[in-house]
């Protein structure tokens, strides 16, 4: 059975980024975007349960990171907060497979891949 997981790691101080809000949308048959789900980075950076799993999980889906709320929550940029929220767009194609879509954060940037 395929799921979606996520994380995200601070790279400006090397750790898990806790309690980040995540929300989980979906592409319709309309071609807008719905919200399907939310959920928060535990201790570990990591949503504690898949943001996604089981059948129909093909489709066009988008991860938004509130990572503004994050700095300005841990104090962790003094002066401005450049990111407000990171969307992250993917497709799954094979409902069976793990899709895991981490993100790296620094205060003036990110990255992500498609990780296992």
């Amino acid at each position: 059975m395929g799921k979606l997981t996520t994380h995200v790691l601070d790279l400006s101080t090397g750790k898990p980024a806790q309690n980040v809000a995540i929300e989980l949308w979906k592409r319709n048959n309309d071609n807008q975007f719905v919200r399907i789900g939310q959920s928060r980075t535990n201790l570990d950076g990591r949503v504690s349960e898949p943001l996604l799993e089981g059948k129909e999980m093909k489709g066009t889906y988008q991860i938004q990171f509130k990572v503004g709320d994050y700095y300005r929550t841990n104090k962790l940029e003094q002066e401005s907060y450049f990111l407000e929220i990171v969307p992250i767009q993917f497709s799954i194609t094979k409902e069976n497979e793990h899709y895991h879509v981490p993100l790296l954060i620094a205060p003036g940037g990110y990255s992500t891949y498609r990780g296992s």
